[in-house]
Parts: C-alpha cells; sequence; structure tokens
C-alpha cells in the first residue's frame, strides 16, 4: 500500500488526461454457499451478513468472536515456552537486550512493541533493552556480520540480540554473534530456508510448529512474545501487583499487521480488531495518534484503510528514504508533542517518497513496455535502472505489475554499486518467494540473498550476473505456468452479486452499512463489495480525476428509492468524458461524516456503461 486518495476542492470541469495503461480486470462474483449461508443465518447471524461471510468460507460465528480472550494461547508456537523463559530469565537478572529489527512498518512496530513491552517488564530488575535497524541502502536486510559490528560500536555488547520481522535466513549473522559469546532468539514470520539458523527460534512457519495461524506478522509474533514473558514472570512470583498491562500494545499490533498485508485470518483480525477499538477510544500510543493527525485522519473513526494507507505509508518512508529510526521513535513516544514532532518529520519524508516515486514511475513504465515489445510472451518482468532508488522499487514493482499484470522485479544499485538490490511483488497464484526458490536450487549462488513471502519478495544480486538472472527467472516462471494458467489471464475484481435484489429484502442504508464495519476486512478477508445497476442523477468533477454522483438504483422490480450519494475516485482514467445515464457499477458502502452528519455513501470501485 503506498498513498491515500483524498479528493480536495470541486473544479466542476471535464478532466482531460490518457488514461493510464492498466490491465483490464474481469469481473467475477464470489461463488455462493447455500448450505454455509443457512448455517449462519442459524447462528443469529443476518441474511446479506450471512451470504458475504458464506462466500468467504466462514463456517461459524466462532470465526467473528474478536475477544481478547478468544486468541490463540502463545504456548502453541514452536519454542514460545523456551524463550519466554529465557527472556524472563534475562530480564530478572539485568540483562542487556538488543533488539534487531526492519526497516519497513512491521518491522517497526514489532520493534516498539517488545521495547514498550519488555521495557515495562524489565523496569524492576534493571534490565536494559535498545535497539538497532539497519539502514536499507548501505546494509539490506537484516541481522548480518556488518549490522553486528555497527550495533556494537553503537550500543555495547548485549547478553541477548532478538530479531523481529528477520533473522530466520541470518545464518551468518547468528553465527557471528554467538562466536562473540551473545545469545541470539529470532522471532520473524518469514518462510525459512532448507537450513535454520543455530538459534533459539520462534516463528509459525519453521518445522513442527504447530501454531494454527501461519498469516501472523512480526509484529503478531514480537507480541505473542511479550504475552508469554509477560505470564512467565507472572508464575515465577516477580511480578509486582498490579503487572504492567500490555493491551496497549494492540494498536501498534494493528498497525504492523495491516500494513504488512499478512491475510487476515481469524486470529489476525481479532488482533487488527482490538487495536482499532483501543485506537477509537483514545488509548493508543501517542505516536499512534500523532500520526492519525498528521495523516489528516479522525482516530475515533479509526479503519483499516487509515492503518494501510495513511499510517503504513508515512511509517515505511522513513525507512525507504531515512532511517527508521525515527519512526521507531515515533511509536514509543510518551510526549504527545514530541511525537508530534516526528510525525510531521515522517509526514515530510512521505511526501518525498511520493515526488520521488512518481519521477521514477515514469522511467520504470518506459523501461518495462520496451521489454514488453522486445519480448513478447515473457511471464515474468525484470526492469533495473542505474538511477533507481533501492527506497522505492517495491512500489515501482507493484505498479509495473498491476500495469502488465506479470511477476516484476525491480532493482536498484546499492550505495557501493557492486550489486543490484530489488524487491518484487507478484500476481495471486504465483509464489513468488517459491519461484527464487527454484531459481536458487536451478543456479546455486546466483543470487547473493533472498527472501519474502508469495506476493512480495526481494533479493541481491552481482551486478554481473543480471542478464543470467533474467534467464533463471523466466525460465522457473515457464516451468511453473502449467499449474498457473487461471493467475496468467489477467487480474479479476471479485464482487458479492447484487444488494438490491428482492430476495435481499434489505434496502440500502446506513443500518446494513453499520453492521459490515462491525468487522475487520482486508487482505484475503475483503470488504463486502456488490453489483448493481444506478441511473446517474448527478455528476461532479472533483480535481478534474474524481467524481461525486447522485445515483438512483435502476434494478427490475426493486421499486421506487430514493437517490444515495457515491463517490468514485481516478474515475477520469475509465470514463475521461464522464458517465452514461446508466451505469453497472461494483462499490462498497460508507458512511460519510460531514457537518456533524452521517450519511449513507457508496464507493465506486468499477463502473461501466
Amino acid at each position: 500500500m503506498s498513498s491515500d486518495a483524498s479528493p480536495g476542492a470541486d473544479s466542476g470541469t471535464t478532466p482531460a488526461m490518457t488514461p493510464t495503461t492498466v490491465a483490464t480486470p474481469q469481473w467475477r462474483e464470489r461463488p455462493r454457499n447455500p448450505s454455509l449461508e443457512e448455517d449462519l443465518r442459524s447462528q443469529g447471524i443476518s441474511e446479506v451478513l450471512a451470504a458475504v461471510l458464506a462466500r468467504r468460507g466462514v463456517a461459524s460465528a466462532e470465526s467473528l468472536d474478536t475477544r481478547l480472550q478468544s486468541l490463540l494461547p502463545p504456548r502453541l508456537l514452536h519454542n514460545m515456552p523456551e524463550a519466554a523463559e529465557a527472556v524472563a530469565q534475562a530480564l530478572h537478572d539485568g540483562q542487556f537486550l538488543l533488539i534487531v529489527g526492519d526497516y519497513d512498518a512491521d518491522g517497526a512496530t514489532a520493534t516498539a512493541v517488545l521495547l514498550r513491552g519488555l521495557g515495562r517488564l524489565a523496569a524492576d530488575f534493571g534490565a536494559r533493552v535498545a535497539f538497532h535497524v539497519p539502514d536499507r541502502q548501505r546494509m539490506g536486510y537484516g541481522l548480518s556480520p556488518a549490522l553486528l559490528e555497527e550495533a556494537l560500536a553503537t550500543h555495547g555488547q548485549p547478553d541477548w540480540i532478538i530479531t523481529v520481522d528477520n533473522g530466520i535466513s541470518a545464518h551468518a549473522g547468528v553465527r557471528a554473534a554467538r562466536e562473540r559469546g551473545i545469545r541470539v532468539l529470532v522471532t520473524d514470520h518469514h518462510l525459512p530456508g532448507d537450513v535454520l539458523p543455530e538459534a533459539l527460534i520462534v516463528n509459525p512457519h519453521q518445522p513442527g510448529c504447530g501454531f494454527p495461524s501461519k498469516a501472523l506478522a512480526g509484529v503478531g509474533v514480537a507480541f505473542y512474545l511479550v504475552v508469554a514473558v509477560r505470564a512467565e514472570m507472572a508464575r515465577r512470583g516477580w511480578m509486582a501487583e498490579p503487572m504492567p498491562r500490555i493491551d496497549d500494545l494492540l494498536p501498534l499490533v494493528a498497525l504492523g499487521t495491516v500494513a504488512d498485508l499478512v491475510p487476515l485470518d481469524d486470529n489476525n483480525r481479532r488482533l487488527v480488531a482490538q487495536g482499532l477499538a483501543r485506537i477509537r477510544s483514545g488509548k493508543a500510543p501517542a505516536g499512534i495518534l500523532a500520526l492519525f493527525q498528521a495523516a489528516g485522519r479522525d482516530p475515533a473513526q479509526a479503519n483499516v484503510g487509515d492503518l494501510g494507507f495513511a499510517l503504513g505509508p508515512r511509517l515505511n518512508a522513513a525507512g525507504r528514504l531515512d532511517d527508521i529510526s525515527v519512526g521507531i521513535r515515533c511509536l514509543v513516544s510518551d510526549d504527545p508533542a514530541a511525537a508530534a514532532n516526528l510525525a510531521q518529520t515522517l509526514q515530510a519524508l512521505n511526501e518525498a517518497r511520493r515526488d520521488l516515486q512518481e519521477q521514477q514511475a515514469q522511467e520504470a513504465q518506459a523501461l518495462a513496455s520496451t521489454l514488453q515489445a522486445d519480448r513478447p510472451g515473457t511471464l515474468g518482468l525484470v526492469v533495473a535502472h542505474e538511477q533507481f532508488h533501492v527506497g522505492v522499487v517495491g512500489l515501482l514493482a507493484s505498479r509495473l505489475k498491476d500495469q502488465f499484470w506479470k511477476p516484476t522485479l525491480v532493482m536498484a544499485p546499492d550505495l557501493e554499486g557492486g550489486l543490484w538490490k530489488a524487491s518484487g511483488r507478484s500476481i495471486p497464484g504465483v509464489h513468488l518467494r517459491d519461484v527464487l526458490a527454484r531459481v536458487d536450487s536451478q543456479c546455486p549462488g546466483l543470487m547473493v540473498s533472498y527472501g519474502g513471502h508469495a506476493m512480495a519478495a526481494g533479493l541481491s544480486l552481482a551486478r554481473e550476473s543480471l542478464a543470467t538472472f533474467e534467464q533463471a527467472f523466466e525460465a522457473a516462471l515457464q516451468e511453473l505456468a502449467g499449474r498457473m494458467p487461471e493467475a496468467l489471464q489477467g487480474p479479476v475484481l471479485w464482487h458479492d452479486g447484487s444488494l438490491l435484489e428482492r430476495s435481499l429484502g434489505l434496502p440500502l442504508g446506513l443500518e446494513l452499512q453499520a453492521e459490515l464495519a462491525q468487522h475487520v476486512w482486508g487482505q484475503a478477508f475483503p470488504e463486502p463489495r456488490f453489483r448493481d445497476r444506478f441511473r446517474v442523477d448527478k455528476a461532479q468533477w472533483l480535481k478534474e480525476k474524481h467524481l461525486r454522483l447522485s445515483l438512483r438504483p435502476a434494478t427490475m422490480g426493486a421499486g421506487p428509492r430514493p437517490a444515495v450519494e457515491a463517490i468514485w475516485f481516478s474515475a477520469a482514467e475509465a470514463m475521461p468524458n464522464g458517465p452514461p445515464d446508466e451505469i453497472d457499477a461494483i462499490y462498497s458502502l460508507e458512511a460519510n461524516h460531514w457537518n456533524g452528519q452521517t450519511r449513507l455513501q457508496l464507493r465506486l470501485h468499477a463502473a461501466r456503461p
């Protein structure tokens, strides 16, 4: 997720602009599951919500339970009891624990969770908790021997290093720490390789871990560690009453979970729902509230979109262009004034990031178009340029992936100039890290390092190996092509069918919107989107780009219905001359709060005559 779109004042003019070339999505309705719908209705769930949930495979009302006591217990994570015992003992003995974080929003929030959580638990014992995060441009990702040397020079030698959101592939860094007598606890959520580093590891993906939720973000693993350590210290009688609270860490967990785009399974939805509830009630860290203010968002109305499209990019901007430590200091600050100043620094960095991204996006699109013309029929896209900034290559890859609908890698030179640093984005059905693993198995040593997830991954590569890598990457995709024919056909815009059919028996209204808004929607649990026909009563351009509409349902047999307001961002790309009298639209429901009033508003995601 990159940035939020917010329209400005009405312009009243029709825009003159060339639509951006983007792969046109197919519209598809999610398959209904009548038996699941009936089961859910029998459990007291309303007709519309039951239909929406059944299409997402929800089988029980228990999946919607977001209470804290419904969270999966930490003990189910492999090695968590041993990790909790070790960290509790280290804190009790007054030892020095150094957190090695990552430079994205997940890594920043995970670092902040441990700083806040373990810091409170350490307070009565004189233990020290500090953090160190690598510079993206100088050192790259994770615990490395170079990062270790820098950390030791900065902080002195710790008794323990605890990694967050990294470490599962840090063989050399872990080995270097152990050689110095430093114990290492790896907390991570990335997919492991065939060989694990020689450390105590908590990662839901490691072999032998039966934790039911494999979708935990790095910040989720960090939060579970704090919960387990607190329980272990209480069990040993080391915690005075009242015990330090840790539930106020949940806003950080929610932010990192949403920003990292991990699937919102039952357990992650509980974490996010609990975090959002505390943000809305004003019980969030000063830094989170300051980020809401900097983004122009109302924390009392906080939702998943605010975390993913407003706060997440502002945190990520620090790691992309400067030093993520600015973001971490913001998240751990208890001083509203100091937090506000740090949030404004993040705001300025995010604006600079947007400018840089837009400048380099033009060059990236031109290069990609040339490659597509020169190499028709290729399944993947690899774009490298000497002037690309390593901090925005992931954003460029995301944009090119959407435009050409191919697994895409964008590469920039590192500061020393000896390596290409690549960030990649994939399309549904193509597991990008598995593709890189296939490249590594076919060409051992070609990549200096690699790692990531299904939809996003990264690698480093010797400059002279680019052409060889391009061939190996394409060969791996061609080998996998037989297993992913549908994925390569193009993007799909999924919807939940008509909301206005008589059979649903419910009109458009704030009541329905409020019911849907009670639940957490996001990655792999998409918000409800419906498809219906509307008559366009009125259309007005905003910033020559967006449309504000007054719509009236045109569905046959629906009966007379009042008009409803709608907003369509970037409408000019699809309809530069404005909408016709009647449109077929995919939309979601939202509440529009303005001048003390709340009204139903439709947000159009796509429309056609």
